[in-house]
């Protein structure tokens, strides 16, 4: 592996093709990410605790990482690790991985970040960081709409404030760029083999009624395009919004999963059935439209697909199955 890092201008612009550091490309948004960047021109180098990782480190051990990455030379970092991979999101304790390493594991990636000369880190993010509850029937902007509120919800404030410290160490690094992306739910290709489509098929996936509860979901594949564009073209400690242009709600697009691969629609069931998955109970309650004007008109990003009904049909239809929601972090 070749890291050692070229100075010249063209390669800030991306001219020249980037060289990255790539934690979490195992993941859904990771594995489309790396795609993405190499189709771009960059070299892409993947750390992680996997054997197949080129760079194998845990982001939680400051020192190993350190160690790791010592020597090597990068121009940006991108940030996807998550502990999500094959998780049923029901439970808080289920994300209690993640925060760490949106916490914790940023510090020290920004850390190695610096060590390795990167100028630029792209990290992502994710819609809850508004605010789990009903945001009203208005599109949430970044510029009109506070991130990282505290949640009087103690468990809902852990991944609530998660998010925001991982946007203010990005945004506000000393001498490294930051960009903070703020996804929609993930569906598209690769994830549901492993979340969607097991659940449907065993009937183990109910929903409640969303008629007044939208939600914004966004392709992983038009996800991991905002990141390769994020690196060359997102301004200095700038967040983006990310997602399709309609919103819908939970039930509504688990069904058209289901209509789409042909299983059997979900059962819709009473909210007070899923108090055993409160998280889950989080998720489902919640009305939150994305406004992705800004990366529009910055990085020049636009989803593939109106909505999330439009999209799975399409995947659905396509050489490749798998649609399904996965939460993005």
């Amino acid at each position: 592996m070749d890291a050692a890092k070229d100075t010249g201008s063209d390669r800030r612009t991306g001219g020249g093709g980037l060289r990255i550091l790539l934690a979490g490309g195992s993941g859904v948004l990771g594995r489309s990410a790396a795609k993405e960047l190499t189709a771009a021109g960059h070299q892409v180098v993947q750390l992680g605790r996997g054997a197949a990782h080129d760079i194998r480190a845990d982001l939680l051990d400051r020192d190993a990482l350190l160690r790791a990455v010592d020597g090597l030379r990068f121009d940006v970092v991108v940030h996807a690790a998550t502990a999500l991979s094959g998780k049923s999101m029901t439970r808080h304790r289920d994300m209690d991985g993640t925060n760490t390493l949106r916490t914790a594991g940023t510090r020290h990636l920004l850390e190695a970040a610096r060590t390795t000369g990167a100028w630029r880190c792209v990290t992502e993010s994710m819609m809850f960081g508004y605010g789990y509850g009903d945001h009203g029937e208005g599109p949430v902007t970044e510029a009109g709409t506070p991130f990282g509120p505290h949640s009087d919800d103690k468990h809902l404030e852990r991944h609530v404030a998660a998010m925001r410290v991982n946007e203010e160490l990005v945004l506000g690094a000393d001498g490294v760029e930051g960009v903070a992306l703020r996804f929609g739910l993930f569906y598209g290709a690769g994830v549901t083999d492993t979340l969607m489509l097991p659940l449907l098929r065993k009937r183990t996936m109910p929903v409640v009624d969303d008629t007044h509860r939208q939600v914004s979901w966004v392709e992983a594949g038009d996800a991991a395009r905002a990141v390769a564009l994020a690196v060359t073209s997102g301004r200095p400690g700038q967040a983006y919004n990310i997602a399709d242009d309609r919103p819908l709600g939970f039930a509504t697009h688990i069904r058209a999963v289901a209509d789409a691969y042909g299983v059997a629609r979900p059962l819709t069931v009473p909210a007070w059935v899923l108090r055993a998955t409160p998280l889950m109970r989080a998720i489902m309650g919640t009305r939150l439209k994305l406004d992705s004007a800004k990366a529009a008109a910055e990085l020049g990003w636009r989803p593939s697909y109106r909505d999330s009904a439009q999209g799975v049909r399409a995947i659905a239809a396509g050489p490749v199955a798998g649609a399904g929601p996965l939460l993005p972090a």
